[in-house]
């Protein structure tokens, strides 16, 4: 990575002054002007500082390592200077990042794949998750399996994660979304719904799926466990700001799995500090974070050296081409960057 040192922030190197006689000759005069040059650049290089690499991320328990990584200073032992910046809504995250204001934004593969970014082209370089529970539908207590909802009322966001994951379902079961009756609402509005026998299904996640189902003595009749999981979340970025800094996302990443590392080895301390932060249980915390396969080294050597990434977005393209009706959700392509990835998969070991 090129280093852009700016003057105006660095601090001055007081050079001593120089009393030699005119009869010194070109040749000293040249020398003594180059050994200065360098004495000057060497100062600015030594006193210059990270620039913070700024993270945009939501409470999804997939991100949350970063948390962790950030308290206990594994961006820090990277080289990195690093800020995670909250977001709420999804989409105003990503869109952070491909305006420019900040860097970087943890976002699933999905949100990703519906923006309306004009010339730049968003680029996944990291995966931290793949659903594998964490979402799911529950349903009535006559309705015990995904073929049962044909003709049925499902509770659907349309456009977020949520949706993905019925398209998921439906296939899995030889049906498309012209086979059921979807209602645009929020999770919470969906649920509520449920409860009052005003919907037959609902499309929700963890833990107000299983609490959902216990409530209307209900099944949770699908969930991201039952497939390989096009509900991928990871790390994105400008494709051009990527291509510029790919030693700072080999550096990111290299943190990222030695906070993989901690959860694998001591996952009830990774746990604790991560509740501390987000005011949650460490157990409560171990839970929702269950429902997920980890983005480890495994996983994303699958997806990045072995192609799987590039698999899943020709997959969610051809879901919505099963159900052309909603294909306007589609808006972007999406660059797949691997470099960065396959350096820290080269580079990682455990941390001794």
């Amino acid at each position: 990575m090129t280093l852009l040192i700016d003057p105006l922030k660095q601090s001055h190197c007081y050079l001593r002054r120089f009393s030699k006689r005119f009869s010194l000759s070109l040749a000293v005069w040249f020398i003594l002007s180059f050994a200065l040059a360098l004495i000057v650049g060497g100062c600015a290089f030594g006193t210059a500082k990270p620039t913070p690499l700024r993270v945009g991320m939501n409470s999804w328990p997939g991100y949350a390592l970063s948390l962790y990584a950030q308290s206990e200073g594994l961006f820090k032992q990277r080289g990195l200077d690093v800020e995670l910046v909250q977001f709420i809504n999804q989409q105003d995250n990503i869109a952070a990042t491909m305006r420019g204001t900040i860097d970087a934004s943890f976002v699933p593969l999905w949100e990703v794949m519906q923006l309306e970014t004009g010339d730049s082209k968003p680029a996944f370089v990291m995966v931290a998750d793949v659903s594998a529970g964490a979402d799911g539908i529950v349903a009535r207590p006559e309705i015990t399996r995904i073929e049962d909802l044909k003709g049925k009322k499902i509770g659907v966001k349309l456009g977020t994660v949520t949706h993905l994951v019925l398209l998921e379902a439906l296939q899995s079961a030889q049906l498309t979304s012209s086979d059921v009756e979807l209602v645009n609402v929020s999770n919470e509005i969906g649920i509520q719904r449920l409860k009052d026998s005003k919907l037959d299904a609902a499309v929700v996640w963890e833990p107000a799926l299983s609490a959902t189902a216990q409530a209307v003595d209900g099944n949770v009749i699908f969930t991201t466990a039952d497939v390989d999981s096009l509900v991928i979340d990871g790390l994105a970025a400008r494709a051009d700001y990527i291509e510029a800094n790919q030693a700072v996302f080999t550096q990111f990443i290299l943190a990222w799995l030695d906070a993989i590392y901690a959860v694998e080895t001591n996952p009830n301390e990774v746990f604790s500090v991560i509740g501390q932060q987000i005011d949650q249980s460490a157990s409560a915390f171990a839970t929702d974070y269950a429902g997920l396969q980890k983005g480890d080294l495994e996983m994303n050597r699958r997806m990045f050296e072995s192609g799987r990434l590039s698999e899943a977005i020709q997959q969610v393209k051809q879901l919505l081409e099963t159900n052309p009706q909603y294909s306007q959700f589609l808006e972007q392509e999406i660059v797949v960057e691997p470099t960065p990835m396959i350096n820290a998969i080269q580079q990682w070991s455990p941390p001794s």
